[in-house]
This record gives structure tokens, C-alpha cells and sequence, in this order.
């Protein structure tokens, strides 16, 4: 097994990122909201009265039934009529959130993460053998839904750990709200810390945000 644990300390988290002012959550969850929004898509479709088969008849004579009048049988207030107002297949779900506020609600997150004891700070080793991983999961009893965030995907970490359910791997430089606060435990690298602190503490150019 080759494997190097550094034990977490307080200390190794800079309070810059893992230790922000958390007033409420209304910036984590509209960080949260958007990023599952950028991520629908707009498959339903429906169709108007002039797509759905059928109706070319007019179903009875205009005058003398004494029944209100229609001039077909996919009026969209009949049953097997078409749908008004419904999903297009064009829809544009996409929710806009600036790179400072993204920024600042991922801050928050590893904040409120940090604070629930769900970050630990270890290094991962492998040779990308899943057997090493694996052993590493159960070493440190670490049993469903890990985060596992590195500063670079070397080929070694992603062969070892792409079969393994559990595990979400993911670059520092990528991590959002919603892989933070759906994870049991959050699992990053000496190197991903530094990462995470230079790319969530540098200043957002204006043509950025």
C-alpha cells in the first residue's frame, strides 16, 4: 500500500477559506440552486394543436346541434388535444451567478463544512491501483459519498479511483457548492489546500466577474 496520511490540524486550514463569516445561507443556497439549474435540461416537449394527429374533420355541423361549436377535436380544451403554454424543448433554465459570489458561497461551503468535521487533510498516494484506494477508504473509515480534491488528475489517481463508487474526485480549481455540501467527508491533499486558498483568495478580474 502506498499511502502518506498527514493527521488534520486546525492549523493546515487557512481561515481565509475554511473559516469566513457565515451570516446566513442564502448565498450557498443560490450558488446551489444555480449549479443544479446549468445543469437541466430542456427535454420535455409538447405539442400544439396543429402538431397533434388527427383532427381535420370538423367533428359536427355548425348550427343546429345545439352544442357549442368546434371546428376540431384537437382543440386543446378537448381530451387528446394539444397542450397550450407547455415545454418547448427551448428552454433556457440557466441561472447567473457572478465568479465573486460564486467564490465567496464555495468559501462559505468549505466553512460550514470545516466546521461540521467533514474536512480532512490527506495525502493519497497510488501506483493507480483501485486495491490502494480502496484500502485507503477503509483505513480511515471513510465509507460513502468522499469528496477527494487534488490539485492536478494525474493518470495514477484517476485509474485507481474512477471504479469506486464512493468517490468523487475532482481538481481544487473545480469545486463548487454542490459536491461540497453533499459530501459525507471532504478529502484534500496538502498540495489541493494551497490550491484552493491561492484560486478562492486571488482577486477577480473585472472583465471576470
Amino acid at each position: 500500500m502506498a499511502t502518506s496520511e498527514t493527521p488534520a490540524k486546525a492549523t493546515t486550514l487557512p481561515k481565509s477559506v475554511f473559516g469566513v463569516d457565515v451570516p446566513n445561507h442564502e448565498l450557498v443556497k443560490l450558488a446551489y440552486d444555480a449549479y443544479l439549474a446549468n445543469g437541466r435540461l430542456a427535454s420535455a416537449t409538447t405539442k400544439t394543436r396543429g402538431e397533434v394527429s388527427g383532427g381535420g374533420k370538423k367533428p359536427w355541423k355548425q348550427k343546429g346541434t345545439g352544442r357549442a361549436r368546434f371546428g376540431s377535436t384537437r382543440n386543446p380544451i378537448w381530451r387528446h388535444g394539444g397542450i397550450v403554454f407547455g415545454p418547448r424543448g427551448n428552454e433556457n433554465y440557466s441561472k447567473k451567478l457572478s465568479k465573486t459570489s460564486k467564490r465567496v458561497a464555495v468559501r462559505q461551503a468549505l466553512t460550514l463544512a470545516n466546521e461540521a468535521k467533514k474536512v480532512v487533510v490527506k495525502d493519497i498516494k497510488t501506483t493507480g491501483k483501485t486495491s490502494e484506494v480502496a484500502k485507503f477508504l477503509r483505513d480511515n473509515k471513510f465509507e460513502r459519498r468522499v469528496l477527494v480534491v487534488v490539485d492536478e488528475k494525474t493518470p495514477e489517481i484517476l485509474r485507481a479511483s474512477r471504479n469506486i463508487q464512493e468517490i468523487k474526485l475532482v481538481r481544487a480549481t473545480y469545486l463548487n457548492v454542490f459536491d461540497i455540501l453533499n459530501a459525507d467527508t471532504i478529502v484534500l491533499s496538502n498540495a489541493a489546500v494551497k490550491a484552493v486558498e491561492a484560486w478562492l483568495t486571488a482577486p477577480v478580474k473585472k472583465e471576470e466577474a
